[in-house]
C-alpha cells in the first residue's frame, strides 16, 4: 500500500493495533503547522476521504464527529496519508477557522513555529494578490499593476531595487526592510503576471544547492 489512502486501502491499515482507532495527526497543508489530534475508526476515515471535511471518531461520546459541525471550523481536507507501520494517519487540511475550542490557530499554540510556517505568509501573499487578480477588485493596487502589463511592472519591480539599494546604503534597518517587503510584493505580482511563482523560483534554488544546476555563490 502506498502511503495515500483511497477509500479501497482502508481495511488494510493497522485497526486491531489501537482496538479500530487509529491516532488522526491533523497539519495545516499551507504552513505545515501542527493543528491537532484525533482519533479516527474505519467509517470516520471513510467520511473523511468521500466528504472532504475531517471528521473523527469521539472516544467519549462514542460517535462521530465532523470538526466545526458546531463552529462552522471546518478543516477542508487537502491529502490523507498513513505512516510506514500503518497505524497513524496524517491528514493535511485546510483551516476554515481556529482550530482549537479555546479559540487558539491549533491546539499546540506552545509550539515553537518552524521555518517553513514562518516563511509560509510568501505562498499566502501569491493567493491574495491571485485573487485580487481575478476578481479585478475595485481599486484594488494589485489589480491595476498586473492591467498596466509586463513592461510596466518590470519597471516597477526595477524601481524598487534602486530604493532597496538606497536603503541599503543610506538608510537604517526599518527603511531596508520595508524596501525589501516592497521589492518582494512587486516581484511576485510580476512572477504572476509571467504565469510563474515563487514555488518555481525556490525549486530552482533548491536545484542548485544539489548541485543539478549552477552552484549557489559560496558563503
Amino acid at each position: 500500500m502506498g502511503a495515500h489512502v483511497n477509500p479501497d486501502e482502508i481495511a488494510d491499515l493497522d485497526w486491531d493495533k489501537g482496538d479500530g482507532l487509529l491516532p488522526a495527526v491533523v497539519q495545516h497543508a499551507g504552513t505545515g503547522a501542527l493543528l491537532m489530534l484525533g482519533y479516527m475508526n474505519q467509517q470516520a476515515l471513510r467520511t473523511t476521504l468521500a466528504g472532504g471535511r475531517v471528521t473523527f471518531f469521539s472516544r467519549r461520546s462514542e460517535k462521530l464527529w465532523t470538526k466545526g459541525e458546531t463552529s462552522g471550523h471546518f478543516l477542508a481536507v487537502a491529502a490523507v496519508s498513513a505512516d510506514c507501520d500503518r497505524d497513524t494517519i496524517l491528514v493535511q487540511a485546510l483551516p476554515a477557522g481556529p482550530v482549537c475550542h479555546t479559540g487558539a490557530a491549533t491546539c499546540f499554540p506552545r509550539a515553537a513555529c518552524s521555518d517553513a510556517e514562518r516563511l509560509a505568509f510568501l505562498a499566502q501573499l501569491e493567493r491574495v494578490i491571485a485573487k485580487r487578480i481575478a476578481e479585478q477588485t475595485a481599486g484594488s493596487y494589485t489589480a491595476e499593476l498586473h492591467a498596466g502589463g509586463t513592461r510596466r511592472l518590470a519597471q516597477k519591480v526595477g524601481e524598487e531595487a534602486v530604493e532597496l539599494v538606497v536603503a541599503a546604503v543610506d538608510g537604517d534597518d526599518a527603511e531596508l526592510l520595508a524596501e525589501s517587503a516592497d521589492l518582494i510584493y512587486h516581484l511576485t505580482v510580476l512572477l504572476k503576471q509571467r504565469g510563474l511563482s515563487f514555488e518555481a523560483v525556490i525549486e530552482l534554488l533548491a536545484q542548485r544547492h544539489a548541485g543539478r544546476n549552477s552552484p549557489l555563490p559560496a558563503g
